[in-house]
């Protein structure tokens, strides 16, 4: 079992490299710190490029193909017709080249109301040699850990201006396959729902709209790479914010997005919790009171300008608290869209002089979407 262990902190390290993120081990750093841990961190990395380029802010954004991560209550507000997203996202790709995440999103408006949608997000952590000794001769062979999710989503107006959506998502990561020396292992999986909610409000006299949106994403169980008495948290996430919409003129557009962020995840110290109280007692059992709490919430800001809906440009600002993982970047993007088609790209510079595993790589999302006739159908809003 204590192999087992190294071996998990390895991949969460790998994962996690330098100051990725509140879910992972950080490197070179006092591992009595108060950042936050968990399994499968792959599922907090941002997918696509749009919000990546705006500092990872997109619960209020408009809503697009890649909308279900965010907030798969405003999938309800796209546009009728049917559409679908790929994003490649390289991995520590300052150093390697074999670690990667792709990303494929896609929906069908059923309804004026109703939206349904579906995604996978796969994490390749590249091939990897296990030891159980330093010996050349204490080689158990090369594996390569893989980790996906999948999930399915339904999204429903309330009203002209509320949404709401929720979605189930199955979470698969191998991380020590069955070639290492390490007993009782097996991939962990783990089942989790996403729950949201989006308002929109257009103003016409100022030609401008103000959206509120809120999500829990990958509520779901403890997972486990072994037995059942050594199980781990998945990253739970809440996250609220809003997005301001002004229209200059009929051709050039900003808008300006700000949202919060906290893992539901108890802080360390609380690992052994059950589920549900570690997700409910995350709000007050930090060593540090109130003020602790405060800081396991991350900031992330952004602005979009657009010119005749052909053309985007972004940037964004990400900040997270010195104790809790002191992620600090700026991020800067662009986006073009001709007819069907479109694309985004992302790239990430921190500010603190600390390594980031997405520092100083392009991120690229590809679009298709078809815009069907309104649907006729009698809404509960009429």
């Amino acid at each position: 079992m204590n192999k087992l262990r190294v071996g998990l902190t390895l991949f969460t390290a790998i994962t996690s490299f330098s100051v990725f993120s509140q879910t992972g081990i950080l490197v070179g750093q006092d591992t009595t710190n108060r950042v936050i841990s968990t399994a499968v961190p792959f599922l907090t990395i941002t997918p696509d490029s749009r919000a990546a380029g705006m500092g990872d802010a997109g619960v209020a954004t408009s809503a697009d193909a890649n909308g279900s991560y965010w907030n798969v209550g405003k999938m309800a507000f796209i546009e009728n017709g049917y559409g679908a997203s790929a994003s490649y996202t390289p991995w520590l790709g300052k150093i390697i080249n074999d670690m990667s995440l792709f990303y494929l999103t896609g929906y069908y408006k059923i309804t004026r109301e109703q939206t349904v949608s579906a995604s996978m997000k796969y994490f390749d952590l590249g091939e990897i040699q296990f030891n159980h000794g330093p010996n050349p001769d204490q080689q158990d062979g090369r594996f390569n850990p893989r980790e996906f999710a999948f999930d399915v989503a339904y999204s429903r107006l309330l009203t002209e201006n509320l949404g709401i959506g929720g979605a189930v998502r199955y979470i698969y990561s191998n991380l020590l396959g069955t070639n290492s020396n390490v007993s009782d292992t097996r991939p962990g999986t783990s089942l989790a729902v996403d729950l949201g909610v989006y308002y929109t409000k257009p103003f016409v006299s100022k030609n401008s709209s103000l959206s509120l949106g809120a999500s829990i994403t990958n509520l779901g169980g403890k997972i486990s790479y072994s037995n059942a008495s050594n199980k781990s948290f998945i990253p739970t996430n809440l996250r609220i914010g809003g997005a301001y919409k002004t229209n200059l003129n009929f051709r050039n557009s900003f808008t300006f997005a700000l949202d919060f962020n906290k893992l539901l995840v108890p802080s360390p110290g609380h690992e052994d919790a059950a589920f549900l109280s570690g997700v409910f007692g995350s709000f007050g059992d930090a060593r540090g009171g109130f003020k602790e709490e405060i800081h396991e919430v991350t900031v992330s800001s952004g602005v979009e300008y657009w010119y005749n809906e052909a053309f985007a440009a972004r940037f964004g600002y990400f900040a997270e608290a010195k104790d809790k993982g002191n992620r600090k970047y700026m991020t800067f993007g662009i986006g073009g869209r001709v007819k069907k088609f479109g694309i985004d790209v992302a790239y990430m510079v921190p500010t603190n002089k600390r390594e980031n595993a997405l520092a100083e790589t392009i991120r690229f999302s590809l679009f298709l979407k078809v815009i069907a006739k309104d649907k006729e159908d009698e809404s509960v809003t009429d």
